[in-house]
């Protein structure tokens, strides 16, 4: 696989900005880190200038005191100052690291369902745990360590040629080859450190989806063929992993050898020169311990150049996230109290669709298309079709995951446009056909959309749904940590309906909710749908149409329009395809029988 132009990892302003609008709410920090820095750096640069003054009191029969009480205090001194360098910076990294994360994550759960949907799980999850580590060092450290690393070449270099000229020229050489090199290696072991990490990234959706479909992979007995699917992505990541060792191996071994091979050359011309009498010993001591120390400033310059390589591509892909279409503040977020509700006349639906069409996407197929359909203020619709039909895109828009491409919903008989996503979905209730439980216990979800409910009430929804006892077994009952091998699916289903009754919204919305569910269990369901819309609405979609054939009003679905609505006796009667779904289920129409 190729890196396009566009994604690979040159430095250029564009790039820099985007990596720097993570840093800036931190500049104060960053400036005094480089301040720190800079100070640290210029103890270093006078350290060897301090000992050839030792070396000088020493050949004079001077006293010692004063150079020995210098390089301790530079020692004592520098090392407080590092200590505090280092703190600040890594403590700034963190900082930045939880911005980004805080931010994702807040971003992802504010986003539109199809924003988020289109992309799989597992991606966004590395965004927000791998490619936020890269920022901690390019974002804090990397800048303070390439203009630290830039004065402390610099430094080094002047004070060579302080001490000698002849023998900065000897050095200056080495340390130019030395940067043609590096220069011309970098860019590769950039890239192939970024290719890695993408095909890491797609190593974690991969195995995430694998994962969640273990059941899936193991019935099919496909786990040797889907391991090897996601370790290939393991595979081409180590594949570029070890390029960029190469590379860099290859780079330092030659930057090693370079500055030794300087070193070589400044000793032999050193001593030549101070056989002449042209050098003092003291300054080739001095002039030595410059050009071992060469090798500081120009390993921070490679390794800070790398990690703000590697954290402008990082950069880039956590600011693609801000491109995720937004519903707005999260309801938890809305502070202001919700606004009175407006006498509504008892006959006004609570919830109607007009003319109503709607697509997954720019240029898609509609889902569904002209719906009229009105929603009474009380009793039991069942919505039910063959698979495709546009039942679940109905929900999607009435719980405004979706947004029509055509007509008009209405909530209380105004527009949806007239309000909140919160102020929408604070009125509905909604069990999902899946019933995903979420991270928590027990009391955590069903507490999920009603925190302040008390334990009675919490009981008692969960007596209704037949879910009392079980959980009462449970060692820690209500505080019983959930997860996906904790309860069955009829479980995961039981608690998804308690969590929806105990909001007692106008509107239950209910996905196939009795679609696991024994005989048993299902009749007391059923009774908890008829009690609820004694007062107030429900509205089901149905595969299994036993659960809906005592419903008010049944609608039929076929290719995104409504073919016809009536009771389950008129549908029996006059429409074809209602008959046939029945005849398939071999359901009796005699409603009393089933």
């Amino acid at each position: 696989m190729t890196v396009p132009e566009s994604a690979s990892p040159k430095l250029s302003v564009p790039r820099l900005r985007v990596l720097w609008s993570f840093a800036r709410p931190h500049r104060g920090a960053l400036v005094l880190a480089l301040g720190l820095a800079l100070v640290g750096s210029g103890m270093g640069l006078a350290t060897p200038m301090v000992t050839k003054g030792v070396l000088d009191a020493l050949g004079g029969s001077g006293s010692l005191r004063g150079p020995i009480l210098a390089l301790l205090a530079l020692l004592v001194v520098g090392s407080a100052v590092m200590y505090w360098q280092w703190t600040l910076l890594g403590a700034l990294g963190e900082r930045v690291v939880l911005g980004a994360r805080e931010s994702m994550v807040r971003r992802f759960l504010r986003a539109t369902v199809p924003a988020v949907t289109r992309r799989p799980p597992g991606e966004l999850v590395t965004r927000v745990t791998s490619d936020t580590v890269l920022l901690h060092q390019a974002a804090t450290g990397a800048p303070v360590g390439l203009i630290n690393a830039v004065v402390m070449l610099f430094g080094t270099l002047i004070l060579m040629g302080v001490l000698d000229l002849m023998l900065l020229g000897t050095a200056a050489a080495a340390v130019a080859v030395v940067g043609v090199l590096f220069a011309v290696l970098m860019p590769g072991i950039a890239t192939a450190q970024q290719r890695a990490q993408d095909h890491l990234g797609r190593l974690g959706g991969n195995l995430e989806g694998a994962l969640r479909a273990i059941r899936t992979v193991k019935a099919g007995r496909a786990e040797g063929r889907t391991a090897e699917r996601i370790v290939a992505d393991a595979r081409t990541s180590a594949e570029h992993g070890v390029r960029a060792v190469r590379r860099e191996a290859l780079a330092w071994t030659i930057a090693v050898a370079g500055i030794q091979l300087a070193i070589i050359l400044v000793l032999g011309v050193g001593a030549w020169r101070v056989s002449e009498g042209a050098l003092e010993v003291s300054s080739l001591i001095a002039f030595l311990l410059y050009a071992f120390g060469l090798m500081d400033p120009i390993s921070e310059l490679s390794q800070n150049i790398t990690a703000l390589q590697s954290g402008i591509a990082a950069a880039e892909r956590i600011r693609e996230t801000d491109a995720l279409e937004s519903e707005g503040p999260a309801a938890d977020q809305v502070r202001a109290p919700a606004p009175a509700r407006a006498a509504v006349a008892e006959d006004t639906p609570v919830l109607e669709l007009r003319d109503v069409s709607a697509a997954y996407g720019p240029g898609a197929d509609p889902a569904v298309r002209g719906v009229c359909l009105a929603i009474p203020r009380r009793g039991h619709t069942a919505i039910v079709g063959p698979s495709g039909a546009g039942k679940t895109t109905l929900f999607s828009l009435v719980l405004r995951f979706l947004e029509p491409t055509g007509g008009e919903l209405l909530l209380d008989g105004r527009p949806y446009r007239d309000h909140s996503h919160d102020e929408i979905r604070s009125r509905l209730a909604y069990v999902e056909q899946d019933t995903p439980v979420v991270p928590g216990t027990i009391r955590d979800n069903l507490l999920l959309a009603r925190p302040g409910a008390a334990d009675e009430e919490l009981r008692r929804v969960l007596h209704e749904v037949r879910l009392a006892e079980k959980v009462d077994a449970l060692d820690e009952g209500l505080d019983t940590p959930l997860s996906g091998a904790a309860v069955s699916g009829g479980e995961r289903q039981r608690i998804a309906l308690a969590r929806a009754l105990l909001r007692t919204p106008d509107v239950l919305l209910l996905d196939e909710a009795t679609a696991q569910l024994d005989g048993l269990t299902e009749a007391a369901v059923q009774a908890c749908v008829r009690a609820r819309a004694a007062t107030g609405a429900v509205v089901t979609i149905a595969h299994r149409l036993s659960t809906v054939i005592d419903a008010d009003t049944i609608v039929v679905l076929e290719a995104g329009r409504v073919r016809a609505r009536g009771g389950h006796a008129e549908l029996l009667a006059t429409d074809a395809l209602y008959r046939e779904l029945v005849e398939a289920l071999r359901i009796t129409p005699d409603p009393q029988a089933a």
